[in-house]
């Protein structure tokens, strides 16, 4: 018996870690066995997991042993049940059961009592690390060999049991069947082109709601729709997907990775291809919104990253949850602080909200009357702060739809054609910022590139300064009105900012009521 060690990984936040599991096995002392590194409790409880599986799987530890399994770095906190591949490989290698070079090979893997292999959250983020290292061979379980495929360049393997694995380290036949390289798959076409269930053209009238949307998705705007109930703001939000752009392959491996930590990954659907949707409740924690936990964990405008953020009813949220959005919104990232560490999880959504305009929902309806007080009115708007409303690039009011409109048995423009002009202009925008580090839309502008890009004529100029002081429009106001004014001209296809475009831009501000 001697001295063995094993490679895996660890997840941090979003990345991973290399983590070497030594595993010493003596005959001196007490018999017993203990991890030591830092482990949490389901790395701990790993110990009869590794011994069940090993017997169930042939192997033999002899007994009585002194194991100690060490899991380096010390001060790195472990968490979950992928180490229990590794150790049980370890605890093998040590007891000359194994006899293979593993220096440049990662495990990774959940065992079962019987000595199956089961499936581990953050695969892909722990076989991007092992990549990065330059380690050539990743072992995973089957059931995740296709999200470990994703990543080229290194050689991925799927396993089913231990008995298998071990089988072939050794160089044995399997009878089960042999241990080859996992080839991703190409996507179904489904899985390209996307499935939803809702389409703009199943919506009546909002002409100007549905122009407001486009231009939000052209360009990653932020928008507060508000109006009274049954006047199609969810629905309209949640047409939103069917017409943002298609995601790059970059984006495509951010996103999955996140769901892939989070343990949202689907079995079937290995790398997520169309732009994430979220829709939490009203009553979700600032936590589960944001992100934290003893153990930080990504939240809800993580998981939207690329994608929408739907808050439907925005005055029912807590004002600490709605604060907390600020500085995402500006930043496109939220950082989380604890005692143990930083983690930085990254935030670039768009934010879609909708509201009614007062708790009855009908304050300024043509057709019923509003029963709520000037007060409760007043009371109701003001729990969405004039900081949160300034970040709202376009706000726009959803009238009650007319009985001629809903009636009407022709069909609107579909989704389709919406986003055929939104691809449009965002293939201008890729080509305007593919030198520009960290900007791939307008809506992600900063000072300089506003500069540089949205350039005013004399007219422009003039709307703009009248806009100001007529408005009393922030500094933050002001830049947002020239990003939207940029994308707008981009669905035009204009090279320039014309006056036209500003003044779209300028009716698209957000207005306080006064009541």
């Amino acid at each position: 018996m001697a001295l063995a060690r094993v490679m895996s990984c660890a997840v941090v936040g979003l990345e991973g870690s290399l983590v070497e599991v030594e595993v010493d096995i003596t005959r001196s002392g007490l018999p017993f066995m203990a991890i030591v590194g830092l482990p949490d409790t389901a790395v701990n409880e790993s110990k009869e997991r590794v011994r069940s599986a090993i017997r169930n799987s042939g192997g033999n530890i002899p007994q009585p042993s002194r194991i100690i399994v060490n899991l380096a770095p010390a001060d790195l906190r472990k968490e979950g049940p992928a180490y229990d591949l590794p150790i049980a490989l370890g605890m093998l290698a040590a007891t000359d059961q194994i006899h293979a070079d593993l220096s440049k090979t990662v495990f990774l893997g959940e065992l079962s009592l019987d000595g199956g292999l089961r499936h581990t959250n953050g695969v892909l983020a722990m076989v991007v690390l092992a990549k990065e290292q330059g380690m050539k061979q990743v072992y995973v379980p089957a059931e995740d060999a296709a999200e470990a495929a994703l990543i080229e360049g290194i050689e991925v393997l799927p396993v089913t049991t231990l008995r298998q694995l071990v089988m072939h380290l050794n160089g044995h036949p399997v009878a089960a069947g042999s241990i080859v390289p996992y080839v991703a798959q190409p996507p179904t076409e489904e899985e390209s082109n996307g499935h939803y269930p809702v389409d703009m053209s199943h919506i009546k009238g909002q002409e100007h709601v549905k122009r407001a949307l486009e231009v939000a998705a052209a360009g990653g705007h932020n928008c507060l729709m508000s109006g009274p109930p049954g006047a199609g703001k969810t629905l309209l939000a949640r047409c939103m997907p069917t017409i943002l752009p298609s995601m790059t392959g970059d984006e495509m491996l951010e996103v999955t990775k996140i769901y892939s930590i989070a343990g949202m990954l689907a079995s079937n659907k290995p790398l997520i291809r169309q732009r994430p949707f979220r829709a939490p409740h009203h009553t979700i924690s600032h936590a589960g919104l944001v992100g934290g936990g003893r153990v930080p964990r990504p939240g809800e405008i993580t998981l939207a990253h690329r994608g929408v953020l739907f808050l439907d009813e925005l005055p029912e949220y807590s004002s600490q949850a709605l604060e907390t959005l600020r500085q995402p919104l500006e930043d496109r990232i939220v950082t989380i602080t604890r005692a143990s560490g930083t983690l930085t999880f990254p935030a670039n959504f768009t934010l879609i909200c909708s509201m009614n305009p007062c708790p009855c929902g009908y304050y300024g309806d043509p057709v019923k009357e509003c029963t709520c007080s000037n007060s409760t009115i007043s009371r109701y708007q003001k729990k969405i702060s004039g900081p949160l409303l300034d970040r709202m690039d376009i706000s726009v009011e959803v009238p009650r739809v007319e009985y001629e409109k809903l009636s009407d048995n022709r069909q609107g423009e579909t989704s389709l054609a919406i986003r055929a002009r939104v691809e449009a202009a965002r293939k201008r925008q890729r080509e305007r910022f593919q030198e520009v580090q960290g900007v791939s839309c307008n809506a992600e502008m900063r000072p300089a590139e506003i500069r540089d890009y949205c350039v005013l004529d004399a007219a422009g100029q003039s709307l703009i300064k009248a806009a100001m002081r007529q408005l009393h429009l922030s500094a933050r106001a002001y830049h947002r009105i020239l990003k939207l004014s940029r994308t707008i001209a981009d669905l035009a296809g204009s090279g320039r900012i014309e006056a036209a475009h500003l003044a779209e831009a300028v009716q698209y501000r957000p207005r306080v009521s006064v009541i």
